[in-house]
């Protein structure tokens, strides 16, 4: 790639096609195990090379300061991880939701931390960089290695599956924005369930822990699963809000589509076990 054109990424949504919460480590991190599987409806990145060491992003996200913008977070990180002296101009095109449980600020971390690898030619592996992307939330890594995975630990510790079905989903995105430190220090969340082999999760027998606090919190969540759930197996993405329903063909997404009310935001969209992050870094 040519450093000195504007690069152009795309910054993905994931799905959680399950989410059980196992345990709690002593510094507040849970323990977990999910199958995460990117979808095609991306944000973009546009980086552009700018004089000295300075970092700007546009637009400005409403209530967010810069220095909480995990974007510019992953630019300082890799900056001064890498002693680089270059700066970036970042523009994102936001279409993902915030607070649905479709990581897609942790996805644009990954692409920050991606794209300006690639910019700034700081040469940095996939390894390192999920290594840096993991101190800024444990659903990074899985964005910057671009692979379908079975995820344990607190989210880092990933197996590729690129066998994985890759199936279409209805999603349907609640008007309401979860906040997921209120879901994961809930007391009444489920904290002790038992860890599954990844055979019984792909045959469907799992569940996400956090479905039935946020359902709780947030009745337009609960409402938007019961609607789901006329269709087939419904399920929550995450901490939510988005909730989706797995089908094996885009006619039959659409199907489904065309049955839900007009006042509900929904969406088809395809499954990916190759992020489009990946595709356009190697192409």
């Amino acid at each position: 790639m040519n450093s000195k054109k504007p690069l152009i990424l795309p910054s993905p949504a994931k799905l959680n096609l399950f989410l059980h919460i196992n345990g709690q480590r002593e510094d507040g991190y849970h323990l977990l195990q999910s199958i995460f599987q990117f979808v095609d409806w991306c944000d973009e990145l546009t980086f552009s090379e700018q004089d000295q060491s300075r970092i700007s992003i546009t637009p400005h996200i409403e209530d967010i300061p810069l220095e909480d913008n995990l974007i510019y977070k992953a630019a300082l990180l890799l900056q001064r991880h890498t002693g680089c002296q270059q700066g970036a101009h970042i523009n994102l095109q936001k279409v993902l939701p915030m607070g649905a449980g479709l990581g897609g600020g942790s996805s644009n971390a990954a692409t920050a931390l991606v794209g300006l690898n690639e910019l700034w030619q700081t040469k940095l592996s996939i390894n390192e960089l999920a290594e840096l992307g993991l101190t800024l939330g444990a659903d990074v890594p899985v964005f910057v290695r671009g692979q379908a995975a079975w995820a344990e630990g607190v989210g880092e510790l990933l197996t590729p599956m690129l066998d994985l079905d890759e199936n279409w989903f209805v999603l349907v995105v609640p008007d309401c924005h979860v906040n997921t430190q209120n879901v994961f220090s809930h007391k009444d969340l489920t904290r002790d369930t038992p860890k599954c082999r990844m055979s019984a999760a792909l045959r469907g027998t799992g569940r996400n822990d956090c479905e039935l606090i946020v359902s709780k919190l947030y009745q337009e969540v609960s409402n938007s699963l019961n609607l789901l759930k006329k269709f087939g197996s419904a399920r929550m993405t995450g901490t939510g809000s988005c909730v989706f329903l797995e089908v094996t063909s885009e006619h039959q997404a659409k199907q489904v589509l065309a049955q839900l009310p007009a006042n509900y935001t929904a969406k088809v969209v395809k499954g990916l076990n190759q992020s489009p992050l990946n595709n356009a870094v190697i192409s």
